[in-house]
């Protein structure tokens, strides 16, 4: 079975394109990042430009995507998309490159996976709006270049960090997602519960928030699942009573951690007396690739407290050993 809290997509959530907000004024959180956009939105269109590429970072789940949509829903154009992954070659970006409109939106997500030496073809394209192609090789080689529409390159990356300098300097606005307030995800519960024709009380929207990692897709996969067991366990209403029961069932605790969460810390707390530990020895004891630990499971549990990063390695902290009711070594 997939992990129900996992920020990653699953093939499951298909269901969130129908429950995405389609403006700001509908976005729920992330205020700073929708009054700024506001603002260089309104400018863009009274100079009648296109607006500057955008980057978008931050963990997985926040709603990089949906955000995407929206600012080529308000500047009224059109919205391509594609993936890091899938552009192996230069002839893969020129192809979509030369399919743009004039202020389309070209999406690109996982940006930072983009091969190098295809991510210098964005250069000229995202300064000059023109595409060189080297043509041939060695003496029969030339360049052909082509002239492009202006667009808005919106990119999107959970990890920042493996950007390289010239792409992110080429962004002229920088936006960077934050994890949601519990109030913020109940409104994104309630909101959800009216597009899905589906009721459900505030203090089990407020239960589904608690249990959600700061996450809107968390929080909309969770409430997909309680809402099967408040049809086929009650009168089809969430209420407090049926979540509780559900995330129960579901194994998702009161600060929204499950088993693997609770399979990491305790391995770090039995195998390595709570830490430091390095994350190569983490990885082999819980039998994990090193990023998975990195991009999927640590973030949550560093932003809340229950793991720390140190120079020497990941150490477990109090609040974690508290949590799992072990008792705490005071001589750490």
């Amino acid at each position: 079975m997939e992990r129900v809290i996992t920020q990653d997509e699953l093939q499951e959530d298909n269901f969130e394109k129908n429950i995405r907000p389609l403006s700001l004024e509908e976005y729920v959180g992330q205020s700073e990042m929708k009054e700024n956009l506001s603002i260089f939105m309104k400018a863009a269109k009274m100079r009648e430009e296109s607006l500057d590429h955008v980057l978008l970072y931050g963990p997985p789940g926040l709603g990089k995507t949906t955000m995407a949509n929206i600012i080529a829903n308000e500047m009224g154009v059109s919205i391509k998309i594609a993936s890091g992954p899938a552009i192996e070659k230069s002839g893969d970006l020129a192809a979509v490159l030369s399919a743009l409109e004039p202020g389309d939106v070209l999406f690109i997500d996982e940006i930072h996976r983009i091969p190098k030496f295809v991510e210098e073809i964005l250069y000229s394209a995202m300064e000059d709006f023109v595409l060189d192609i080297i043509i041939g090789s060695d003496a029969s080689s030339r360049n052909i270049r082509i002239d492009l529409p202006p667009f808005t390159l919106v990119g999107a990356t959970t990890r920042a960090g493996d950007l390289t300098g010239p792409l992110r300097d080429r962004f002229g606005i920088v936006c960077k997602l934050k994890y949601y307030t519990e109030e913020e995800l109940k409104q994104i519960a309630l909101r959800t519960s009216k597009v899905l024709d589906c009721n459900i009380d505030d203090d089990a929207a407020l239960e589904l928030a608690r249990r959600s990692r700061g996450t809107p897709r968390v929080v909309n996969r969770l409430f997909k699942r309680v809402r099967d067991y408040a049809l086929v366990m009650g009168n089809g209403v969430i209420d407090l009573e049926i979540a509780k029961l559900a995330l129960d069932k579901l194994k998702v605790d009161a600060l929204g951690l499950d088993d693997t969460d609770y399979h990491l810390l305790k391995s770090i707390i039995e195998k390595f007396n709570g830490g430091p530990v390095g994350i190569e020895a983490i990885a082999s004891s819980i039998g994990e690739e090193q990023t998975t630990i990195e991009d999927v499971y640590e973030p949550y549990l560093l932003q809340i407290g229950l793991l720390k990063r140190t120079s020497r390695g990941r150490i477990v902290t109090k609040l974690a050993y508290d949590h799992l009711n072990m008792p705490y070594p005071f001589n750490k």
